[in-house]
């Protein structure tokens, strides 16, 4: 199954390393029966798109916790939302999370990785907003849903895994 895994560009600096992606508590999304019940028109790409941008809503809460518990003399990396698409199973639905919420093993193997989708160098202004206020937004603040709501304005640009050495290196 196509799994979307919330990341961030310290997290996919690991890959290249480890050769392996550590995923938080194997927490991902994927176009699953009770997202496709939820919505009442939409083909399976058009699906697998909402997922996704669970996913890097998702992005943004890592990010969050990344800058909580950062030294103040470690580098930051540049702050854009990272998806991890990946084929993996199995897979365990957790529609009592959220209808597009999977559970897989947190550990994914490169070969599984599909993809890595990131945030252009455009959107970094919204996406520094939306981290500051991704805790409020979750919580029903109209402001912070409206800030979150400007990076979905922005879409996620596709990466192939051979290319994460020189996307890293960009940055």
């Amino acid at each position: 199954m196509r799994v979307y895994l919330p990341a961030t560009l310290a997290m996919v600096a690991t890959i290249e390393s480890s050769g392996r992606f550590e995923s938080v508590g194997g927490t991902a999304f994927a176009l699953t029966p009770a997202l496709r019940e939820s919505y009442t028109a939409g083909d399976d790409e058009e699906l697998s798109e909402a997922a996704m941008r669970e996913a890097a809503r998702a992005s943004l809460r890592l990010m969050a916790a990344e800058a909580d518990t950062r030294s103040p003399d470690e580098p930051a990396l540049p702050l854009r939302r990272v998806v991890v698409a990946a084929d993996v199973e199995p897979v365990t639905l957790r529609p009592d999370l959220d209808v597009a919420v999977v559970r897989i093993d947190p550990s994914v193997p490169r070969s599984a990785i599909a993809s890595v989708h990131v945030d252009v160098a455009e959107a970094q202004t919204a996406v520094a907003a939306a981290v500051e206020v991704i805790d409020d937004a979750d919580l029903g603040d109209e402001d912070a849903e409206l800030a979150i709501g400007d990076v979905d304005d922005f879409d996620l640009a596709w990466y192939a895994t051979q290319e994460l050495p020189f996307l890293l290196e960009l940055l």
